[in-house]
């Protein structure tokens, strides 16, 4: 196993690429994105990740990374690339389809090929393994498959690749055990062996766990608003019991994969998956409830036509991933009840908004609500007395509950919080 293929350079193939070509492997990188390869070629970035820069870089310099936008002959490929929702809420495939079609006229026999995308349970069994037998090649013999889903959350990507342990799934046991060989190369956490569909389970469970965990957070944010408490405070001590672990709520659930892998199980049996539907159902209801918010501080302090600044895109703290971030919902929501926004990320390089300031200080200009839906280290450390200097009306809803209550109060702002009720 020493020359790898990995089909997709994004948040998960980069980083994995350059882990494994800092390892001694060689590497080609794929990717439909002829911008992207250009820019990795040249070791530029096209997505953020905290040591990606360096690690590319040396990557690049050892001669063990090279990328392109097709396939070449290897003797492992790993498959990472999306596995979106379509609108009706089902899994679209395509993307793993299609790259699985890519590399077909490329494998030869002894060859392995490794889906690390996260997908429904079944997929390397009902989509993938057909698509592999037009290569004429014996599955389990002449052709190990397996799944290994990555486990990293961005922002920490090359810490977990490491030390986090990794779930393998093989066709067969030969399948799994080569998998496990190969990403010894950096893996230091454990490695459990299973087949491809209970490894393919695994990771839908491990995230479909924190969306409801997230769900019943923001049922009880909803409900401490209504009888007069601080839910943050709440979990915080109910946190404190060995056996309770409860997350937090916020305005919706965001990334490519707790905003979309609870879906599969919904799709696959929905009949059954009702908590799961429904915890979905909850989380996906929460940027509609922030823009209602707003509606109604704007109301009780008789402004008529609010203007509100929207401090954060990205689904989480400092990265610049907004794949399902629930803010583009919410700025979604805002102008249905044409609410004038403006809205300001430090991490987006990107224009996605007509309304996207490129500064802060842009954003906060002449604003009668500040509505922080990402808890940004720059937003945290935001100065309450220069930001009264730029709005219109000192009003905040933090949604994350990022912002020191009393620097802010001191200020003169009346300041709401998601899940706390206010006099």
């Amino acid at each position: 196993m020493n020359k790898i293929c990995v089909i997709g350079l994004g948040y998960i193939g980069l980083p994995t690429s350059v882990m494994f070509a800092n390892n001694g492997l060689h590497v080609h990188g794929v990717d439909v994105n002829a911008e992207a390869v250009g820019k990795i070629r040249n070791k530029q970035l096209h997505i953020e990740e905290n040591g990606l820069q360096e690690r590319l870089n040396a990557a690049i310099d050892s001669g063990n990374l090279t990328v392109s936008t097709t396939p070449e002959k290897a003797d492992v490929f790993i498959i990472a690339v999306p596995s979106p929702i379509n609108p009706d809420k089902t899994a679209d495939m395509k993307y793993v389809e299609a790259a699985t079609k890519s590399i077909i006229p490329f494998l030869e026999k002894g060859n392995l090929v490794v889906l690390e995308s996260t997908v429904p349970p079944r997929t390397v069994e009902d989509v993938m393994m057909p698509i592999l037998k037009t290569s004429g090649l014996e599955i389990g013999t002449e052709l190990l498959v397996s799944h290994s889903p990555e486990r990293v959350i961005p922002g920490r990507v090359f810490e977990e690749l490491v030390n986090n342990s990794r779930i393998v799934g093989g066709i067969n046991e030969e399948s799994a055990e080569k998998t496990r060989d190969l990403y010894r190369a950096f893996v230091k956490g454990e490695i459990f062996l299973t087949d491809a569909t209970t490894a393919e389970m695994v990771k839908v469970i491990e995230n479909t766990y924190r969306d409801v965990n997230i769900a019943f957070a923001n049922e009880l944010a909803k409900i401490s608003e209504n009888i007069g408490i601080n839910v943050w405070e709440a979990i915080k001590l109910a946190n404190h019991h060995p056996r309770v672990n409860i997350h937090l709520p916020g305005p919706g659930v965001g990334g490519h994969c707790i905003a979309v892998d609870p879906w599969f199980l919904v799709e696959l049996q929905p009949e059954t998956a009702k908590i799961i539907h429904l915890a979905r159902q909850t989380n996906d209801s929460m940027p509609l409830y922030v823009a209602n918010k707003v509606k109604a501080i704007a109301e009780k302090h008789q402004i008529n036509n609010p203007k509100v600044a929207v401090l954060g895109l990205a689904f989480k703290a400092n990265i610049d991933d907004m794949r399902e971030s629930p803010s583009t919902e919410v700025i979604h929501y805002l102008k249905e009840l044409n609410i004038e926004l403006t809205a300001f990320d430090p991490h987006i390089k990107e224009q996605n908004f007509a309304q996207q300031a490129l500064k802060l200080e842009e954003a906060l200009e002449n604003a009668d609500i500040v509505l922080i839906l990402t808890e940004h280290d720059e937003f945290k450390i935001l100065n309450p007395k220069q930001t009264a200097g730029l709005v219109r009306s000192k009003i905040v809803l933090d949604t994350k509950n990022c912002l020191p209550r009393e620097a802010w109060t001191k200020a003169g702002f009346d300041l709401h919080v998601l899940g706390i009720a206010n006099d």
